[in-house]
């Protein structure tokens, strides 16, 4: 962390400065770590039909390339299907060969600039910041077209130490147009806190592939916190 991000940010930040007004939050739904084809084509339709999605995010952990760029091309018709950008985790280079809308950088991932260079000005390109300030405003200078922060509550899909609390949303909606994601052990019964301090984005896993209902009423669950 930079001293910056040692200072604590006082719980009413956002409430000292006249906000612009943005656009409402709305949900990005990321992938399990792992999938089988054709059924999670399946469950992609019914979650994207099921309320407004806005991004789709194949996030793919311990498989090879040649089994990634299969997922793309069975999912990637279906997000292009219900006007969802889709959105591939940690490779740009593979994003390109498999025409995704965008790449959703971490720390470790290579450079935003790099990426820029392979999909293009129209990309969408996100990057990790945790809990971190610093992060943030590196990638916006960098210039991503969104930041992320989290793991703002116990998650069981990707385990994380950071916990920043709700008012980074604030902090950077107030400082930034660029919009930002919150991420991490989401679920419609603890959303209200993010989506109230300004997340432009939640983003969920687990309550929507792990709804007792099926993932389209996982989406569905979402309706109340999001205003739909």
């Amino acid at each position: 962390m930079t001293e910056e991000d040692l200072v604590p940010l006082p719980a009413e930040f956002a409430d000292r400065f006249d906000q612009e007004a943005r656009p409402p939050c709305q949900l990005y739904v990321v992938s399990p770590p792992r999938i089988e084809l054709p059924a999670f084509a399946d469950s992609l339709k019914a979650a994207l039909g099921a309320g407004p999605v806005a991004a789709f995010q194949l996030r793919l952990k311990d498989v090879g390339d040649d089994e990634v760029l299969r997922a793309c091309e069975a999912l990637l018709p279906i997000a292009q299907a219900a006007d969802v950008a889709f959105i591939l985790n940690d490779r740009a280079d593979l994003a390109a060969k498999a025409g995704a809308d965008g790449v959703h950088l971490g720390q470790g991932d290579g450079s935003i600039a790099d990426a820029r260079a392979l999909l293009g000005r129209d990309a969408q390109i996100g990057r990790t910041c945790h809990d971190s300030r610093h992060l943030a405003m590196e990638a916006g200078e960098a210039g991503a077209d969104y930041v992320a922060f989290g793991a703002f509550y116990d998650t069981t899909t990707k385990p994380s130490h950071y916990r920043p609390q709700p008012e980074i949303l604030g902090w950077w909606t107030t400082l930034s147009q660029l919009p930002c994601v919150a991420i991490g052990g989401i679920f419609p019964h603890n959303a209200a806190p993010l989506v109230e301090a300004g997340a432009d984005f939640i983003a969920v896993v687990r309550a929507v592939w792990e709804h007792e209902g099926g993932p389209g009423a996982g989406v569905k669950a979402f309706g109340g916190v999001l205003g739909w």
